[in-house]
């Protein structure tokens, strides 16, 4: 029986709970004024009550770069306990989950930290960014609301209006806009204690839809990856760091890395909303030069926007020590560019810092060694996709590949290569990627199935990607459900993606998806390719040319499809996900081919 969710009346501006204005200074790197602790902590409220002896924080920035809120964590742990309060007045019990649908602001902040103290789990939801339309997007929310069991959902201003439809088919105790729940009465009670191995918050993984999976991560397990990042990976200095991401704080790269981590480290962090980088991707460098940032991460694609625009005058970025890349797969040639763009504006490529992990080891698995730049390793392509081996190619006129390597597992993690038997490959035999330490999710939650197939008995994670090890370090090559099996051959279908992207003029990234479809116990290799061209020669010639582009170079034959600008659907993180291409075109999405928006 669907039962209307309780949706209290909106109001048009939040409500701090103390009615404090918020400061109009941004709080610096150097205003920690406490010793440095890097995530020696059992639980994540036991890490904001040490910071809160500070006065680092989030510096909440526009789309444009004006700072609106600065909000400390001193003060943020008081509005935070009051917010736990409020929640546990409205009947709550601890281990119920909350859906936050997150917005880079003050107030998921408040919310999140508030589930922390009432011991409530917190359940991070994408903005409709990424999403094919209201419609897909409100399915993808009623996919998480109902596998997480949500109590209450909170849905910020921006999409307030939908907020009747995304609760409409539950029972909540709460559904409305952040205000809404931040002006609830005040019901002073004692909250409860925390446990290291109580949930912290459910993390969905990128791209899930129908079905979707909620990563269980503990406080101690998150707060043993927040360890291992800020002491090991990115070896957080006592002075002077300071960290600025635009990252989704609903996807474990910004939650755990640009959220989470910096507050047990006492960092201060400027947060840009995702939902504009792409238009203004060059605030993000601005923020860095202008308030000397220190740490930030993007994946590929971010840097690639970037080195597209023109060094702004005065532009320095000659404090970025550590510039990650991670989230998706690396792409050596745009970090290349990237770095030759910027050189004039004090970047050093020895900044980059390529990185491993996902989800289900709360966030990191691996980091190269710091001011080392990018290492890779070029390999013969036939004989990886033949024998399954990455063998060193000398021959410039032969295939090849190059991939990045992303460094040694973290200590107390450990990373292995295996064969489909489970047994552990030595260096440069292709295989699955496995994992162990302490940072690996308890499961998936409330489904036993799932979390059997990713962890077995001795507590290795399957991460459902393909590499190899050079010389200790992890080397991904590709998911393992993407790959593409012709005549004996694994084809990894980046390689046709970029091959696209890069020697047609017109392409730019994310602009090709390339899968597989069975047809008569065969596999036909597709690939979607946008198209911002009306001419129908011209047209043809694209397709003739990544036609002949694929069989020159991989001797893959493959239809090509010409869709509309922006019809490929991107995942929460804003990468390509092959798997829903394929779904939307075998349910006939692209079918017939609509004129381009406008001329290339």
């Amino acid at each position: 029986m669907n039962v209307v969710a309780r949706v209290f009346p909106q109001t048009s501006q939040t409500v701090a709970p103390d009615a404090e204005t918020p400061d109009t200074a941004p709080i610096r790197c150097d205003q920690s004024m406490i010793a440095r602790r890097l995530g020696d902590f059992p639980t994540f409220t036991a890490a904001l009550d040490y910071a809160a002896g500070g006065e680092s924080g989030y510096n909440i920035y526009s789309g444009r770069g004006d700072l609106l809120e600065a909000l400390s964590y001193a003060r943020l742990r008081r509005e935070a306990r009051e917010t736990a309060q409020r929640l546990l007045g409205l009947g709550m019990k601890p281990g119920e989950r909350v859906g936050i649908v997150a917005d880079s602001d003050g107030d998921f902040a408040r919310i999140f930290f508030g589930c922390q103290y009432a011991g409530l789990v917190a359940v991070p939801m994408p903005l409709p960014v990424a999403f094919g339309g209201r419609e897909a997007y409100i399915a993808t929310l009623h996919g998480m609301i109902s596998s997480a069991e949500m109590s209450a959902v909170v849905i910020p201003d921006l999409i307030g209006s939908w907020t009747g439809e995304i609760a409409e088919p539950f029972s909540l105790v709460f559904a409305g806009a952040p205000a809404d729940l931040l002006s609830c009465p005040l019901t002073p009670c004692s909250l409860p204690e925390i446990s290291p191995d109580a949930l912290s918050y459910l993390q969905f993984s990128s791209g899930s839809t129908r079905f979707p999976k909620g990563i269980c991560v503990t406080h101690r397990s998150g707060m043993a990856n927040a360890r291992s990042i800020c002491r090991d990976g990115l070896q957080v200095r006592e002075t002077g760091d300071h960290c600025v991401s635009w990252l989704p704080l609903y996807h474990d790269m910004g939650l755990v890395g640009f959220f989470l981590t910096p507050m047990a480290c006492q960092l201060t962090v400027d947060l840009l909303p995702t939902r504009e980088f792409a238009r203004r991707p060059h605030v993000w460098l601005d923020l860095i030069s202008r308030n000397k940032g220190t740490l930030s991460y993007s994946p590929s694609f971010g840097f690639e926007l970037c080195a597209k625009r023109p060094v702004a005058e005065g532009l320095d970025l000659s404090s970025w020590r550590a510039a990650g890349i991670g989230g998706d797969m690396i792409r050596p040639h745009v970090l290349e560019e990237f770095a030759a763009h910027f050189a004039q504006a004090g970047f050093r490529a020895e900044a980059f810092v390529p990185s491993y992990g996902m989800a289900e080891a709360t966030l990191a698995l691996s980091f190269a060694p710091l001011n080392t730049g990018v290492r890779t390793d070029t390999i013969d392509l036939r004989r990886l996709e033949s024998e399954g081996i990455a063998i060193p190619c000398t021959d410039i006129t032969a295939p090849r590949r190059t991939f990045v390597l992303c460094g040694q597992a973290l200590p107390g993690h450990e990373i292995e290569i295996h064969d489909a038997s489970g047994r552990r490959l030595p260096e440069r035999r292709i295989g699955t990627i496995r994992a162990r330490g302490p940072s690996l999710m308890s499961g998936y939650y409330n489904l036993p199935e799932e979390t059997a197939e990713a962890l077995d008995s001795k507590g290795w994670l399957n991460t459902g990607d393909l590499g190899y090890l050079l010389d200790g370090q992890v080397v991904v090559t590709g998911r393992a459900k993407d790959l593409i099996i012709i005549n004996g051959r694994n084809i990894w279908p980046q390689d046709l993606e970029w091959c696209a992207e890069q020697d047609i003029p017109g392409l730019r990234s994310r602009d090709v998806a390339v899968f597989s479809v069975e047809e008569g116990g065969h596999e036909r290799v597709v690939a979607l390719v946008q198209c911002r061209l009306t001419d129908t020669e011209r047209r043809e010639k694209l397709r003739e040319s990544i036609s002949g582009i694929f069989r020159r170079m991989h001797g893959v034959d493959a239809e090509i499809v010409l869709v509309p600008p922006h019809s490929l659907p991107q995942t929460s993180s804003g990468k390509l996900t092959r798997a829903r291409a394929r779904a939307m075109f075998l349910a006939g999405a692209f079918r017939s081919e609509p004129p381009a928006e406008s001329a290339a």
